[in-house]
């Protein structure tokens, strides 16, 4: 059974950073292509960034490049998303997934991510 578990959400200002967790487990981690999607308030959810089990180079939504890294530890399982100089408009429940959606239950619980003016 796959099982995702996000983590490393929180309270932070403006231009600060947080760096988000994704546990795996129940599938070959190292075999998939894993995303990351958000959820504002009130909003539909969007995709975030996705990192691929190739030579490919991740890919961002247009609204996060350049502050924003995807990254794995596939020894460990982890999906992590770096995340620096946040801006209120980064406020919303992230998710990790095995798409680049959260169709068929592909995403985990998520974690809060709120960021204050």
């Amino acid at each position: 059974e796959v099982q995702l578990v996000e983590s490393g959400g929180g309270l932070v200002q403006a231009g600060g950073s947080l760096r988000l967790s994704c546990t795996a487990s129940g599938f070959d981690f190292r075999a998939h292509t894993m995303s990351w999607i958000r959820q504002a308030p009130g909003k539909g959810p969007e995709w975030v960034s996705t990192i691929y089990n190739t030579i490919q180079e991740p890919d961002y939504t247009r609204s996060v490049k350049g502050r924003f890294t995807i990254s794995t530890d596939n020894a460990g399982n982890t999906l992590f998303l770096q995340m620096n100089s946040l801006k209120t408009e980064d406020t919303g429940v992230y998710y990790c997934s095995t798409r680049p959606d959260c169709s068929s239950g592909s995403c985990g619980p998520g974690t809060q991510v709120t960021v204050s003016s």
